[in-house]
């Protein structure tokens, strides 16, 4: 079962790897920063199965458990992920499951994410499986704090008293990296924007002197 999940990991990588390239010759630029993979490990498995009060067998597992293969799609810019998002659901072999954006509604504590899982088949040796994928997208600065509140929130020790201190300034940082996310944006819309205005002056010019420019 776990060697299935590994497989829809390299499915979708796949998938994202080729989009990235695409998206490069086409407009110069690579929208994916980096591709994270993991694989729920037995333990977690368990306690999840355990808090929701189900057999532990691999139907119910299947079923039930949708974050066992994990991938996190990193990004400089927010609208690249919602551009990749929506490449990737409308493949036809993809089919979408949930859907939680946690970008438009971000969560209590500032965490900033959007999140789909997703079904795709992978092809084994005399038959087709179906298995679920989270895929997760970030942007840099949503991927750096989420990171370091999943550190600090296991910290122990911590006194009552700065306990929401810490909790405050978290969430601080979490606005402040949403406003970065968002003057980001802005001024590579201002850029693309610029870009397009040249392209189009240069479509007006005589061939000889888009040559000659060029």
């Amino acid at each position: 079962l776990m060697s299935c999940y590994r497989c829809a990991i390299m499915e979708i990588e796949t998938k994202f790897r080729v989009l990235n390239e695409r998206f490069s010759l086409q407009h110069d630029r690579n929208p994916i920063d980096s591709i994270q993979s993991r694989l729920k490990s037995p333990d977690s498995i368990l306690d999840k199965m355990l808090r929701k009060k189900l057999p532990f067998t691999l139907e119910a597992i299947e079923n039930n458990i949708f974050d066992i293969a994990g991938i996190r799609v990193v990004c400089s810019f927010v609208d690249d992920i919602y551009m990749l998002a929506d490449c990737l659901l409308q493949q036809d072999d993809i089919t979408l499951i949930e859907r939680k954006d946690y970008i438009k509604n971000p969560k209590k504590n500032g965490y900033r994410s959007l999140h789909l899982i997703i079904e795709v088949p992978i092809f084994l040796q005399n038959t087709k499986k179906l298995v679920y994928v989270e895929v997760q997208f970030r942007t840099i600065a949503m991927d750096f704090w989420a990171s370091l509140e999943h550190k600090l929130q296991y910290k122990k020790n911590i006194p009552e008293s700065q306990a929401k201190f810490l909790k405050d300034e978290l969430y601080d940082c979490a606005q402040q990296s949403a406003a970065l996310d968002k003057r980001m944006q802005n001024i590579r819309n201002v850029i693309a924007e610029s870009e397009t205005k040249e392209e189009e002056k240069q479509d007006f010019l005589p061939i000889f002197l888009r040559e000659n420019k060029g």
